[in-house]
């Protein structure tokens, strides 16, 4: 349902209080005039700058007074109709008393008379007195359709549209964009390339993220080529992402959740898995979201969700989710990590969006129980201490990435992870040392952390899946580092 359509059943049922949350004012009055014209109602706006337009030729009052323009709705008031007043940017005058005082007065007089108040803002900031009297209409984003609209209106020419898959991409790009982003965005990429492309729109989007902190956009070039090991968890995660569920809201994938000891390559499996598939991947940093003010943190948090919901289809990731989340028991914060936190459940579970999202742990004891329930994850994945036929792949992509002579004496990587052979690499080629000397400069978190890595493993062991071999994963290890079992269930795969 519209915003246009959904006005006016409010309104149609003297709703008198309605609040409109929308980042593309113009578009929202010129929806709300077309209603009025249709249904023959009196419109009228104001705004900080123009005061009191009965219309947007002709001007009623001029006076910047907020006050006034409350009770000059009673006289648009007309014997047998319905007259709307929309105010701008409203939500600047509410922390005062005579206005929100004005505000609950004016909501129940319309009752009477049916005048109808819009406030029409970015966001939703309702004081207490006003909670129960606003019903919130949230603005939607444009949609494929009509972004595609925008898109033709801005190529006039026909060799500047991509068509077919080419086009499908550019929209994709472009979801989450207002209309008037995609409008500078299409004609940025016009003016660059000569076309519409996505490079442009990427740019756009990930400045759009930027400036609102609690994202990030990664766009890097590596795919699961340039990750040696996890072909489990690799065929698993590409064959969800790839099938055809564009149509069919009920079979697309919904994520996976990762649980490591460090350094087995969780986040860089995530960075890699949104190139391999054609995804961009959206990193939420949880702690970016705490606010000083009361509400806000769990207002933030709403907020990205639903910014991650508009740039769908995408991959959403939050790396070391149990400390994103520490505190979620409410002690010390009074209990605003497990709002947050619950909020995030909620969404995990209920969202529709094309959002797949990869949820990175090192420490599954601080995570609750109901966080990995079904329906929340597709799986979940235990990445181990790679093998060592993984060990070799992992090596021969650091030799090379690092340009390092293969013709040399290896180290002893007994116990070593992937992130502790790139170190490896790394001190060779930036000390100019054989491996074997750069080796002894790296000490294995199996070592360091031998007890939490053995408590890690014998958790995860009939609980989750294995990244490495299809099945369940199943460990009979004593220490780190011991061969571990892994039985074959290919059905799960």
């Amino acid at each position: 349902m519209t915003l246009t359509e959904r006005l006016g059943e409010y309104i149609r049922a003297c709703f008198t209080g309605i609040w409109i949350e929308s980042h593309e004012h113009q578009d929202a009055l010129v929806a709300l005039a077309h209603l009025c014209q249709q249904e023959t109602w009196k419109f009228a706006t104001w705004d900080i700058e123009q005061g009191l337009r009965v219309s947007a030729a002709t001007l009623e009052h001029s006076g910047n007074d907020p006050l006034a323009a409350i009770r000059a709705v009673n006289s648009l008031a007309t014997a047998d109709g319905t007259a709307i007043l929309v105010l701008q940017n409203f939500h600047r005058f509410l922390g005062s008393a005579e206005i929100v005082q004005a505000l609950s007065q004016q909501v129940i007089a319309g009752k009477q008379n049916r005048t109808i108040l819009v406030i029409l803002a970015p966001v939703v900031q309702l004081p207490l007195e006003l909670e129960k009297m606003f019903v919130v209409l949230e603005h939607e984003l444009p949609d494929r359709t009509q972004l595609e609209e925008i898109a033709r209106g801005i190529a006039t020419e026909e060799t500047e549209l991509p068509s077919g898959s080419a086009l499908d991409t550019v929209l994709d790009a472009a979801a989450g964009l207002t209309r008037l982003e995609a409008e500078n965005a299409f004609s940025l990429s016009l003016v660059r390339h000569g076309r519409i492309t996505s490079e442009a729109v990427w740019e756009l989007k990930s400045g759009m993220l930027k400036k609102s902190g609690m994202l990030e956009l990664h766009r890097g070039q590596d795919d699961f080529s340039r990750l040696g090991g996890l072909s489990s968890l690799k065929s698993f995660c590409r064959r969800a992402l790839l099938q055809p569920s564009r149509g069919n809201a009920f079979k697309r994938p919904r994520g996976v959740l990762l649980l490591s000891p460090p350094g087995c390559g969780k986040s860089q499996f995530c960075k890699s898995l949104g190139q391999e598939v054609g995804r961009p991947v959206l990193m939420l940093d949880v702690g970016s979201l705490m606010g000083s003010l009361v509400g806000q943190s769990e207002e933030r948090t709403r907020q990205a969700l639903r910014i991650i919901g508009a740039m769908a289809p995408c991959v959403a990731m939050i790396d070391e989710v149990e400390k994103a989340f520490a505190g979620v028991n409410g002690n010390g914060d009074s209990g605003v990590t497990s709002r947050m936190f619950g909020t995030f459940l909620s969404w995990l579970n209920d969202h529709t969006s094309d959002v797949f999202v990869v949820c990175t742990a090192n420490d599954v004891s601080k995570l609750p129980p109901e966080f990995g329930r079904s329906e929340r994850f597709d799986g979940i994945f235990f990445l181990d201490l790679p093998t060592r036929e993984e060990k070799d792949a992992i090596w021969n992509i650091y030799l090379h990435q690092f340009e390092i002579d293969r013709d040399q004496r290896m180290p002893d990587d007994k116990d070593w992870t992937g992130a502790e052979i790139k170190a490896c690499c790394r001190l060779s080629a930036l000390l100019d040392v054989p491996l074997i000397q750069a080796a002894q400069n790296v000490v294995p978190v199996a070592v360091t952390a031998a007890e939490s890595v053995s408590k890690l493993r014998t958790w995860a062991s009939g609980r989750c899946l294995s990244a490495q071999q299809p099945g369940i994963y199943q460990s009979s290890e004593t220490k780190p580092g011991s061969r571990r079992k892994v039985s074959r269930d290919s059905s799960l795969n």
